[in-house]
C-alpha cells in the first residue's frame, strides 16, 4: 500500500487547466537583436523559473498576485532585474547587454552535462539547497533527488553520513569541488565529515547517474557529484544563520561578501560551526570550518583563489547496533571509553584560472592542494602485545602477553595537481569541442602510535607500532565533442585516458610487509546522441564506459596472493525529458552491466584478513521516472521513483567453522542474486502549500524498498523497507531593518517510524551440544535513524 501511494505521488505527470496569472515575453541580444535561447528566467521568491526557449520566448504560469523581481541571466550577458506587477497586462520584451566581464560558469562546463549531453542528470540550484540547509550534510540535503538513499552513522544526519546512488555506494561516486578530484585517492571514499557545512559555500550541484561525461578523479562507477561553489555576488552582502535542534543540536554560520569592487575584485567568506550529541549514545560531533574566496574579473579573464578547511572531531559509532538491541536500545554505542574520537583536519586551496581566447575559444586551468591530517583514537582491552611488536612482559615471574592498550591511527597526507579544458565553439554553434584532463598526486603517510598501556614495558609514548607510506599519481585526458548534424540533432562523442600509478612501502596495521607497485593504463570512451524536439521534448541515448582499480585495502590485504582485477562498467542510458510551461519531467531507462565487480566474501587470505574477490557478472537495470507540476498559484506537487533489478549472477560466500579442528571456512554458492544495498524501489514525492506570499508548507516523503546486508539475499540478513515523511515550514519577509528575514523549521520522521538504511552482517559455525554438530550463528549490526526530530532556523540577510 505504501509503495502504491508513494508510486502515484511521484508519477503525477499531468496538468490541470486553471484560471492562472503569468508573466511571458522575449529575450534579446541588446546590441543585435538577436533572441537568447536558454535564458534563465526567475520570479524571485516565488521558486518559480524558466528557460526561454529556442525563438528566445519565456512564460512563467500561476503566479500568486503581488509585486517580484524577475531576474534574467545568460552566458556571457548582465544579469538583469524587472520589477514586475501580477497579474501582468503586457508580454514583456528584454534585452540584455553583453557582459564586460567573463563567467565563472567555465569553471565547471568541462566536467558537466549539458541540455545535449546524452545521459542521465539533475542540477540542483542554490536556492533549492538552502531549503533544508540547518546544518546537516549534503548525502541529506540530496536525499529527495532520485535512487538516493542517505544514512547516518550518529542517526540524525550530522557527523559521519553517507549516500548511495542506484545502490551504489560513496566509493563509486566520484565528486568534484569545481572540477577537482575530492574522492580520497586510496579508499575512493567521501568523508563529508571533513566539510561541515560546506552546502552554505555551494551555489549548485550536478549529478549524473550512471558513468556520465568524462571528469577527473576516480572513475565514475555509479554516479557524480559535480560540486560549484559560490560564484561572484555584485553587491556587497552579509548573512547571519543560525540553528538548533534536537540531541542539542546547534549550528552558527556567518557570511559576507565584497561585492564587485572597482569593476574588477571580489573577496567573500564563511565561518561555521556545528555542534551536536547525535541520536547514539556519546555520539557527539564538534565541527568548524571557513571558507574564503578572492577574485580578479577582467572581459577575457578570470583568476581566483578558494581556500576552504573543515576539522572535526567525532565520538565513534562505527559499531552499530546489535539486532538484538534494536527493538529495546535503539541508542546503543558499544563503546564507552571517553576518547573514543576520531580527529581530522583538512584544508582546501584551489588557484582557478578562466580565459577567453578571441571569439571561439574558453580555457579553465586550475592548481589545487589538500593537506589532511588526524587520528582515531581507541582503548582496547586485554590486547595481545604481539599485535603491536611487543614481547612479553616478565612481572614478579608472570609472563604477561596481554594488556590494555590506548591507541592512536593516523593518517598524514598530501593531495595536489592541476586541471584543464580548453573549448572550441564554432560561429554557428554546430560544434561545441573540449579537450581537458589533469594530473594528481597523492602522499600518504599511516601510522599508529601506543600513547599508553597498562603494563608498558620498554616502550616509551607515541611509540610507532606500524608505519607505512603511499604514493598515487592519476592523470587523465578526454576529448569530447557535440556535433548538431541538423536542426535539433546532436551527436556526442566523449573519449578519456586514463593511467595510474599507485607506489607503497612500509609495514601495515598487521605488522606485514606490504611494499608493492601497480600500474594501470584505462580507455573510457563515450557515445551517444540527442534530439530537441520543437514542442520542449528532449530525447537521448548513450553508451558509456568506465574502468576502475582497485581500493587501497586490496593491495594491503592481499599481498599475498593474486591482487584483485580491475573493475569495468558498460552503462546504457535512454530517456526523454520534457519542459512545458508549468510542467516537467524525465524517464529514463538504463543498464549497467558490471566486469569483474569488487565484493566482500567473506574469504580470508593468507594471513586470517578479510578480502574482496571479483564477481564475473553482474548488473543493474531500472527505470527512473521523476517529475513536477503546479497545479495553482498555491500548489505545486513533484516526485520521482525508481524500479530497478540489482543482481550478482554467481556468489560464493566464505564462511568461518569454528567446529572444525583445525579452524577452515567452508564455501555456499548462490546464483542471480540481489546485489547488497540496492533496494529495487526507491521513491521520494514533494508537496509544497503557498497559503500567502513568503510562508511555504512543505511535505517531503521518502520510500526505500528492502535492501539486503549482503549479496547472498538471505531474509535473516536484510534491512526492511522503510517510509519517512518530514513537514517544513519556511516564512521569509522583508523589514525595513535587514533585506530579508527567513524562519524555517524543519521536523523530521513526523510519524517516528523506526527505521534503519544502513548496516553489516557476519556469519560463522559454532560446535553445536550434539557431538560432531555445529551451528550457524548470524550477527547483524544496524544504523538506526531517529524518531521524530527537529531541526529550526533564523536566517538574517543585509
Amino acid at each position: 500500500m505504501k509503495t502504491l501511494l508513494m508510486t502515484g505521488m511521484a508519477c503525477l505527470v499531468f496538468s490541470f487547466s486553471f484560471s492562472q496569472n503569468l508573466v511571458k515575453g522575449h529575450i534579446r541580444d541588446q546590441a543585435t537583436g538577436e533572441v537568447l535561447p536558454g535564458a534563465n528566467v526567475l520570479v524571485e521568491g516565488t521558486g518559480r523559473g524558466t528557460v526561454s526557449d529556442r525563438n528566445g520566448i519565456f512564460q512563467i504560469n500561476k503566479i500568486p498576485d503581488g509585486s517580484y523581481s524577475l531576474k534574467v541571466s545568460y552566458l556571457g550577458y548582465e544579469t538583469q532585474r524587472k520589477e514586475i506587477q501580477i497579474p501582468a497586462s503586457e508580454s514583456l520584451d528584454i534585452s540584455l547587454n553583453p557582459s564586460t566581464l567573463l563567467s565563472e560558469e567555465f569553471v565547471v562546463y568541462g566536467t558537466r552535462a549539458s541540455a545535449t549531453t546524452p545521459t542521465t542528470f539533475k542540477t540542483i540550484e542554490k536556492g533549492e539547497l538552502n531549503k533544508n540547509n540547518l546544518g546537516q550534510d549534503i548525502p541529506f540535503l540530496l536525499n529527495f533527488t532520485p535512487s538516493v538513499v542517505s544514512h547516518s552513522d550518529a542517526g540524525n544526519g550530522i557527523g559521519y553520513t553517507g549516500l548511495r546512488i542506484r545502490g551504489s555506494d560513496q566509493t563509486r561516486i566520484n565528486v568534484t569541488v569545481n572540477g577537482i578530484p575530492l574522492n580520497d585517492a586510496e579508499s575512493h571514499g567521501v568523508f563529508w565529515v571533513n566539510m561541515p557545512d560546506f552546502a552554505s559555500s555551494v551555489d549548485n550541484i550536478q549529478i549524473q547517474r550512471g558513468v556520465g561525461s568524462s571528469t577527473n578523479g576516480a572513475a565514475t562507477f555509479g554516479a557524480s557529484l559535480n560540486i560549484q561553489t559560490d560564484t561572484r555576488r555584485d553587491e556587497a552582502y552579509a548573512e547571519v544563520d543560525n540553528s538548533f535542534g534536537s540531541f542539542n543540536t546547534w549550528r552558527h554560520t556567518v557570511k559576507a561578501g565584497t561585492g564587485l569592487l572597482n569593476n574588477r575584485w571580489a573577496v567573500d567568506a564563511r565561518l561555521s560551526q556545528i555542534s551536536t550529541d547525535g541520536f547514539i549514545d556519546r555520539a557527539f560531533s564538534d565541527l568548524k570550518s571557513f571558507y574564503l574566496s578572492g577574485g580578479y574579473y577582467g572581459e577575457n579573464h578570470v583568476i581566483k583563489m578558494n581556500v576552504f578547511s573543515g576539522a572535526e572531531q567525532t565520538y565513534q559509532a562505527w559499531n552499530g547496533v546489535p539486532e538484538a538491541l534494536l527493538e529495546t536500545n535503539r541508542t546503543f554505542n558499544s563503546y564507552t571509553y571517553d576518547n573514543e574520537t576520531d580527529n581530522y583536519q583538512q584544508d582546501h586551496y584551489q588557484l582557478i584560472y578562466n580565459g577567453k581566447l578571441g571569439k571561439n575559444w574558453k580555457t579553465h586551468a586550475g592548481l589545487h592542494y589538500t593537506y589532511g591530517r588526524g587520528f582515531y583514537e581507541q582503548f582496547r582491552p586485554n590486547d595481545r602485545l604481539s599485535n603491536y611488536a611487543l614481547s612479553p612482559i616478565e612481572i614478579g615471574g608472570e609472563t604477561i602477553t596481554r594488556t590494555d592498550i590506548i591507541r592512536r591511527r593516523w593518517l598524514d597526507n598530501d593531495f595536489y595537481g592541476a586541471v584543464f579544458s580548453l573549448n572550441y565553439v564554432s560561429d554557428n554553434g554546430a560544434w561545441d569541442v573540449i579537450l581537458g584532463g589533469g594530473a594528481n598526486r597523492y602522499d600518504g603517510d599511516h601510522f599508529g602510535e601506543i600513547i599508553w598501556a597498562r603494563f608498558a614495558g620498554e616502550t616509551n609514548i607515541r611509540d610507532r607500532y606500524y608505519d607505512n607510506n603511499a604514493i598515487k599519481d592519476d592523470r587523465n585526458i578526454y576529448l569530447k565533442a557535440t556535433h548538431e548534424v541538423s536542426r535539433g540533432l546532436f551527436l556526442y562523442g566523449d573519449l578519456q585516458y586514463r593511467g595510474i600509478d599507485y607506489r607503497f612501502e612500509g609495514i601495515n596495521n598487521d605488522l606485514r610487509d606490504i611494499s608493492g607497485f601497480q600500474h594501470y593504463d584505462f580507455f573510457n570512451p563515450k557515445f551517444g546522441m540527442t534530439y530537441e524536439a520543437e514542442n520542449g521534448k528532449t530525447w537521448y541515448v548513450s553508451y558509456a564506459v568506465a574502468n576502475r582499480e582497485p581500493v587501497r585495502r586490496d593491495f594491503t590485504d592481499s599481498p599475498l596472493i593474486e591482487i584483485p582485477r580491475p573493475e569495468n562498467l558498460q552503462n546504457v542510458e535512454a530517456g526523454l525529458r520534457v519542459q512545458k510551461g508549468n510542467f516537467q519531467y524525465n524517464a529514463n531507462l538504463y543498464y549497467m552491466h558490471y566486469r569483474d565487480q569488487l565484493v566482500l566474501t567473506g574469504q580470508l587470505n593468507d594471513v586470517g584478513a578479510y578480502i574482496r574477490e571479483n564477481v564475473a557478472s553482474s548488473y543493474r537495470a531500472g527505470i527512473e521516472l521523476d517529475g513536477a507540476v503546479l497545479l495553482s498559484p498555491k500548489w505545486t506537487i513533484g516526485g520521482n521513483i525508481t524500479f530497478s533489478r540489482n543482481k550478482i549472477s554467481e556468489f560464493t560466500e566464505f564462511i568461518d567453522d569454528y567446529s572444525a579442528d583445525p579452524f577452515q571456512q567452508e564455501a555456499f554458492t548462490f546464483t542471480d542474486t540481489d546485489i547488497a544495498f540496492s533496494p529495487n524501489v526507491i521513491s521520494g514525492a514533494m508537496v509544497d502549500f503557498r497559503p500567502i506570499n513568503g510562508f511555504e508548507i512543505s511535505l517531503l516523503s521518502k520510500y526505500v524498498g528492502d535492501q539486503y546486508l549482503d549479496n547472498t539475499q538471505n531474509e535473516n540478513r536484510k534491512l526492511d523497507a522503510f517510509w519517512t515523511n518530514d513537514l517544513r515550514f519556511k516564512y521569509l519577509f522583508r523589514p525595513r531593518f535587514v533585506k530579508e528575514v527567513e524562519f524555517t523549521l524543519l521536523v523530521n520522521n513526523i510519524f517516528n517510524v523506526m527505521y534503519e538504511p544502513n548496516g553489516y552482517t557476519f556469519s560463522y559455525f559454532l560446535p553445536a551440544e550434539t557431538a560432531g554438530g555445529r551451528e550457524l550463528v548470524t550477527e547483524n549490526f544496524y544504523y538506526p535513524m531517529a524518531g521524530t526530530n527537529f531541526l529550526m532556523g533564523l536566517s538574517l540577510r543585509f
